[in-house]
């Protein structure tokens, strides 16, 4: 699928599509374990340089997680990358799709990148794909990703309790958030409001 990537510049950062010519920028800003605190999705010891290769060249496949579509994230202000995000199962059929592997450089954090970045995927699979539902994931013991999702409107679903391990070994459970084209007024309007709030940050 075609991502018009147009209509996912805000105010504060913008979306574009990953490509072979970011591999080395985002190999020195992700290689910080506070990053990678909940999921070990790479670890940072003598193993990080292979491992980031195999994760970077995953979120390059298009065919891959049952298709996908990995973008850097920009700040608008001086175009520096400050994390990543993927669209992936994207199925029209069905018209659902699911954003995640989603990072930012601590820096970021908490302020309003996030909610930014959220808001154009969310406003993308709603209006300009007119799918009826988007789903985000998190990691049960990653507290502070389950807020955050829960705090730009997504409604908790259930939890995939024993749902697999990370690359450490320890198991985790998977909490599913959803959010609905019958929530995204509302959901749009709280997060239109909470760019506003965080204009500042």
């Amino acid at each position: 699928m075609d991502i018009d990537t147009s209509k996912l510049k805000g105010n504060y950062v913008f979306l574009e599509l990953l490509s072979e010519s970011h591999r080395e920028a985002i190999r020195l800003i992700a290689k910080d374990e506070r990053i990678w605190e909940f999921n070990k999705l790479l670890p940072i010891d003598e193993n990080y340089d292979a491992m980031y290769d195999a994760y970077f060249d995953t979120a390059l496949d298009k065919m891959k997680m049952g298709g996908q579509q990995a973008f850097v994230m920009r700040k608008v202000k001086d175009g520096s990358i400050i994390g990543m995000t993927r669209l992936y199962e994207i199925n029209p059929k069905d018209k659902h799709a699911m954003i995640g592997y989603t990072w930012y450089i601590p820096s970021v954090w908490g302020k309003v990148y996030n909610k930014e970045s959220k808001f154009l995927l969310l406003r993308y699979i709603f209006e300009t794909l007119a799918f009826n539902r988007a789903e985000l994931r998190a990691v049960g013991q990653n507290i502070r990703s389950q807020k955050a999702i829960e705090k730009i409107g997504g409604t908790r679903e259930g939890v995939l309790r024993k749902h697999g391990y990370r690359s450490d070994g320890v198991i985790k459970d998977t909490v599913i958030y959803g959010i609905i084209d019958d929530d995204w007024k509302c959901v749009k309007e709280k997060l239109m409001q909470l760019i506003a709030d965080g204009e500042n940050d």
